[in-house]
């Protein structure tokens, strides 16, 4: 994942076309506890930065749980 260096933030629908996942489970997720997701009134966007450690963090923990 590259950022766009002009944005600091994407909304839900450019993190579920991202993730290659669909709409409704990409709104599940940033609605899921832990997940950095900042609501602006009804809008809600993700700083990109805390997604990528975010993702990065699941990823290993998923790795983690395998190895086991």
């Amino acid at each position: 994942m590259e950022a766009n260096e002009n944005k600091l933030c994407i909304s839900v629908p450019e993190m579920a076309k991202q993730m290659g996942i669909s709409r409704p489970k990409a709104y599940e997720l940033a609605n899921s506890k832990g997940f950095p997701a900042i609501r602006i009134g009804k809008r809600i966007v993700i700083p990109y930065t805390a997604f990528a450690d975010w993702l990065q963090k699941a990823a290993d923990g998923a790795l983690q749980d395998i190895a086991v």
